[in-house]
């Protein structure tokens, strides 16, 4: 009997363990009630009009509504009073660029923030991810105007090519800036994700998940923004959990899984994990809640915008508090 009940002990531990190390749970991360940095909703509902507004498409083939991407964007990030850099590379004859800017020390150790322009097919991509985009540059706006003091180096880049067909390829625009900053020795604290942020449902079981035994540990609604990161980088996943967690008022959980489970490495993140760099997604979860992805109907009034403003806060928590 004895030897029983220290099986089953045992056995309930290495559970619980196993459990832990894939939510992540955090402790003394008490939800923000204090004052909240000034996340504008306005200008993320602009800058996603502006993105889902432009025609043809902006994917791969189209590059001239790229290259007004790519304008915007820069031209959003210098309104900040930053310096901007174009990083090209080309692709089959065509110039692509992925648009960067930074805050900090220059030589400093770096956190990279980023998010893709381009869209699959022809669609307006409003979630997938123009939500990414306006939230990338309203943290550029909030580093300018709360001039938070940094000891490392901010790197927020809007990268290209993300899509198919060049998606897993070495022509996406952040396997170009990943495989720069490995050739280049540069040091990298962490890489934060920015994909699909803005689709939110209060509707009861409007979360699905890759593995049904998910949904006894998570929500069944799809109210929640979700950190994502692989297995060995607990750690780091937990620090910047519990600073979203503090920084805003938005639901934030979090799972460390393998790559082969569907979704787990589905944007830029992947390519910093290629290079050993720590790498986390920021998401809704995409296909997992928004019946709207890869589709033509991915368009902004599905979009929540309140909700996004709250991720942003978070995010912009995390970045400043490593």
């Amino acid at each position: 009997m004895k030897k029983r009940y220290w099986f089953l002990v045992t056995l309930a531990f290495i559970l619980a363990a196993g459990i832990g190390s894939v939510t992540n749970p955090t402790l003394f991360a008490a939800q923000n009630t204090g004052p909240s940095v000034p996340v504008s909703k306005e200008r993320l509902t602009e800058d996603v009009r502006f993105l889902t507004t432009l025609t043809p498409a902006r994917n791969y083939a189209n590059t001239v509504s790229l290259e007004k991407a790519a304008a915007y964007i820069k031209a959003e990030m210098e309104k900040c009073g930053v310096a901007t850099e174009e990083q090209k590379y080309t692709v089959d004859g065509k110039e692509y660029k992925n648009i960067i800017c930074s805050f900090g020390p220059k030589d400093a150790e770096r956190i990279i923030v980023g998010a893709h322009y381009d869209v699959c097919e022809e669609q307006p991509g409003a979630d997938d991810n123009a939500t990414g985009v306006a939230g990338l540059l309203e943290i550029a706006r909030l580093l300018k105007s709360q001039s938070p003091v940094l000891n490392y180096r901010v790197d927020l880049v809007a990268y290209t090519l993300e899509e198919p067909p060049y998606f897993r390829t070495e022509h996406m625009g952040s396997a170009v800036h990943a495989k720069y900053l490995k050739d280049n020795k540069i040091k990298v604290k962490a890489m934060i994700c920015l994909e699909m942020i803005g689709y939110f449902s209060e509707e009861p079981k409007s979360q699905e998940y890759p593995i049904g035994l998910l949904k006894l540990f998570y929500p069944k609604k799809a109210n929640f923004i979700a950190v994502v990161g692989k297995l060995g980088q607990g750690r780091m996943l937990r620090k910047v959990k519990r600073s979203m967690i503090k920084g805003s008022a938005i639901d934030v959980r979090s799972i460390n899984a393998p790559a082969f489970v569907t979704g787990i490495d589905f944007s830029d993140h992947l390519n910093y994990w290629k290079h050993g760099f720590f790498a986390v997604m920021i998401t809704d979860t995409s296909f997992y809640r928004n019946a709207n992805y890869h589709q033509k109907s991915d368009s902004m009034e599905k979009l929540d915008f309140g909700k996004m403003a709250e991720v942003v806060r978070s995010v912009y928590a995390a970045v400043i508090n490593f």
